[in-house]
């Protein structure tokens, strides 16, 4: 999906419920709304699909946190992707609740809105067990 250009400016339910969580963690109604929520998954522009791939998989981008931890990047809109990663053009839309029930069992870390106020990072751990529906 090409990133078209539209407002930003209301946040989205999923901002929301990561500014409610970053006040109550537990906010199970702030989590649920989030595990329901689609998120943006950057995919490289050098990511070429090729014949026959498989639309119901998705490679994870990962990065490389200061501390040398890996970690997926996702957003909850364009804008918070385009102020983390101006040079992601395309990405895939999908739901935060299915990504994390599909989470591999390694140590990877899921960035929700990098650098924004209302960031959050889960271990994954924390990703299988809090946003997992």
């Amino acid at each position: 999906m090409e990133t078209p250009a539209h407002d930003d400016h209301q946040p989205t339910p999923a901002q929301q419920a990561l500014d409610a969580l970053a006040v109550n963690a537990e906010d199970r109604i702030a989590l649920d709304t989030l595990a329901h929520s689609e998120v943006l998954v950057p995919v490289p522009d050098e990511a070429v699909d090729g014949e026959g791939a498989d639309a119901s998989t998705v490679a994870l981008p990962i990065l490389e946190q200061a501390d040398g931890d890996p970690v997926v990047p996702v957003f909850t809109s364009e804008g918070a992707m385009a102020e983390l990663l101006p040079f992601i053009s395309r990405y895939r839309l999908i739901p935060l609740g299915a990504l994390a029930s599909q989470w591999p069992e390694e140590d990877l870390s899921l960035a929700i809105d990098g650098s924004s106020a209302h960031a959050l990072t889960l271990t994954s751990q924390g990703v299988r067990t809090l946003l997992a529906r």
